[in-house]
């Protein structure tokens, strides 16, 4: 099963051609990308500055999270003032990059991770959380440790009907993805998926995150606002457990990476096993077509003509 990438490919591209060129040109490019972001690369003054925007949905709720603390630490002085219609702006001097070709590939790598970092800076304070009241539970025994129960549950509202919630507590992280099925299809096709993800722990792999799948909304989220439990199946919820085998700090980058792709990399998937299924009934309808046209007769009345063109029926 294919595995997304975490950055941007294109922006990698075209600042690995442009950092490397010894002309500089000019760009303006809008560049979509999963989530209706939207990317703006140019060069609105001269060809030797570039100017990266960022457009995400759900920028609000990711600043009320962290966002400009995370992108701070990331980005530095290349951050200036965003772009009219955009959230967020980088700008790129072809004159003042670094002269050592990997600080070079680093600076290209963060800025095509600019939609990942972004969308981290929850995940991050929630892994924070998680370490401090992890560390406060441990000066307790498990019967008289305080609760975890009123830790805030952050929201991000990363698409018109679907969000992410976040929960830290002493002993886990629980991570939840609202998802909409707009087909029948496609619900049968998601509850496959997931169930192979909870077979493939129970089965192999017993350091995976616990995975679970509801129709309605999960006790963690219930009475928050935007939650509606429909009743009809539409909307899915799909619930991680992180442990603390999982929030480690030197893998929590990976972590937050994986778990940030989760939803495309979910539907990404759906429909390639719908396309799949597609692609075999037309091969077996092109097959059955090829049986049908063999089995006719080879002794059919043909229609023949005579020199003088009148048609005849050809007996045998």
């Amino acid at each position: 099963m294919l595995l997304l990438e975490y950055h941007n490919l294109l922006i990698h591209q075209i600042l690995t051609e442009r950092f490397n060129s010894p002309t500089p040109a000019s760009i303006d490019q809008v560049i979509p990308d999963f989530d209706g972001v939207i990317y703006h690369i140019s060069t609105p003054d001269v060809k030797t500055k570039i100017l990266v925007s960022l457009s995400i949905k759900c920028y609000n709720d990711l600043i009320r999270y962290g966002a400009q603390e995370v992108l701070q630490r990331e980005y530095g002085s290349y951050i200036v003032e965003p772009e009219s219609g955009y959230d967020f702006s980088l700008l790129l001097d072809l004159e003042a990059l670094p002269e050592d070709q990997e600080q070079k590939d680093d600076l290209i790598r963060r800025v095509s991770l600019l939609k990942r970092n972004a969308m981290a800076a929850p995940f991050e304070r929630a892994f924070d959380t998680h370490y401090t009241l992890s560390a406060e539970s441990s000066k307790f025994t498990s019967e008289s440790a305080p609760s975890s129960s009123d830790t805030e549950v952050m929201a991000i509202q990363y698409r018109d009907e679907e969000a992410i919630y976040i929960k830290p507590s002493h002993d886990r992280v629980t991570v939840i993805f609202s998802t909409v099925f707009r087909e029948e299809t496609d619900r049968v096709f998601g509850k496959v998926f997931l169930q192979e993800f909870v077979d493939a722990r129970r089965r192999a792999i017993q350091n995976a995150p616990q995975v679970l799948y509801r129709t309605d909304p999960p006790l963690e989220i219930r009475g928050l606002k935007g939650v509606v439990d429909t009743g009809a199946g539409d909307v899915g919820y799909v619930t991680f457990v992180l442990f603390p085998r999982h929030l480690k700090p030197d893998r929590r980058d990976e972590v937050i990476s994986h778990i940030q792709t989760f939803r495309d990399y979910f539907h990404y998937h759906i429909k390639a096993a719908k396309a799949y299924m597609h692609s075999r009934m037309r091969k077996r309808v092109s097959d059955f077509q090829k049986y049908l046209n063999r089995a006719k007769p080879e002794n059919a009345d043909r229609e023949r003509k005579t020199a003088s063109g009148r048609s005849f029926r050809a007996q045998n």
